[in-house]
């Protein structure tokens, strides 16, 4: 019950972002992508209290291993400031895909908000099955925190500007189906030219950013088993992390420079859930020492970047922002 009065909440959620204060394409600011996002982060925090209590008296048998409320709402918590710290990387992708295709800012939310509808399901069904796999099967956490490792190392090195969008594999497969009209960039997905379907420009982006969403899942689901492998508390903190990502791409896509310190927090996030993880057959962290580690490693990232910006606005001797 608790599941289905989750899944209705959030329906309720992306049907009043769209539906009701969203309804029409325009071009988002920063200032109401900021509100928003602060709107997004308050309703997840807001979650996490309600977990606690959901927790505690252990309301439809949502806690059947007894695990400690503080413990539970820790981990919650935890598990969305990994989440959300992960997703700074998708939303320069996700940059560079809408550059890429060309499409315009007033038609970017509409995409963003079916791309996350389509990841809230794909990665519901990848929680499930690797909560699953880890609990049945204790070594592979091993491989798990192999993954976050390589991930780190490949998070170093990895150049996303240089990537040939138009050879994407999801896109070449349903350009078999629908072919795709570049000319059209509009709002419809799909359209009817002399008698034949096809596939807009903005359906097209949307299967890139949905693609590139399951890549950056691989990395994130294994983070934040790493922190528990209860299936509820894994689910909830990604949704409610990705729900305000659209909002957090229109604040930080044009300032993702100003923040390049930021890479490097990322880096050791994922090194340390991956040492985590390799070494949690042995030895669990308690959950406060996992937020601290995370919260200080985004606040170093943060301020290391602030203060390269204020160097290099004295030497140019002009503010940057």
């Amino acid at each position: 019950m608790v599941w289905i009065f989750f899944i209705l909440l959030i329906l309720l959620l992306l049907f009043l972002d769209l539906g009701v204060f969203h309804k029409n394409s325009y071009a988002v600011s920063m200032k109401e992508s900021l509100v928003w996002t602060m709107i997004w982060i308050f309703v997840a925090s807001l979650f996490g209290i309600v977990l606690f209590y959901l927790y505690k008296y252990n309301l439809y048998n949502i806690n059947p291993n007894g695990l400690d409320a503080s413990d539970a709402m820790l981990k919650y918590y935890t598990g969305y400031v990994i989440e959300k710290s992960l997703s700074l990387d998708n939303i320069f992708v996700i940059a560079l895909i809408f550059t890429y295709f060309k499409i315009e800012s007033r038609f970017q939310h509409r995409i963003l908000f079916y791309g996350i509808l389509g990841a809230i399901i794909l990665r519901g069904i990848m929680i499930l099955s690797g909560a699953a796999f880890v609990e049945k099967f204790s070594w592979s956490t091993y491989i798990f925190g192999a993954i976050l490792i390589y991930s780190a190392i490949k998070m170093m090195t990895a150049k996303h500007d240089d990537v040939d969008y138009y050879k994407n594999p999801a896109l070449k497969l349903f350009s078999k189906i629908y072919p795709v009209s570049w000319e059209d960039r509009e709002e419809k997905f799909i359209i009817q030219k002399n008698g034949k379907r096809f596939m807009t420009a903005s359906l097209a982006t949307l299967i890139v950013v949905e693609f590139s969403d399951v890549l950056f899942a691989v990395d994130s689901i294994p983070a934040i088993l790493a922190v528990t492998t209860d299936s509820f508390i894994v689910f909830t903190s990604n949704i409610f992390a990705i729900l305000g990502l659209r909002n957090l791409y229109f604040f930080l896509a044009n300032m993702m420079d100003k923040f390049k310190y930021m890479k490097y927090s990322l880096v050791f996030i994922l090194l340390f859930v991956g040492i985590k993880m390799i070494l949690l057959n042995y030895y669990e962290l308690p959950s406060y020492v996992s937020l601290v580690f995370i919260l200080g490693a985004l606040a170093v990232g943060i301020l290391a970047s602030i203060i390269s910006n204020k160097k290099k606005e004295r030497n140019l001797g002009k503010p940057l922002f």
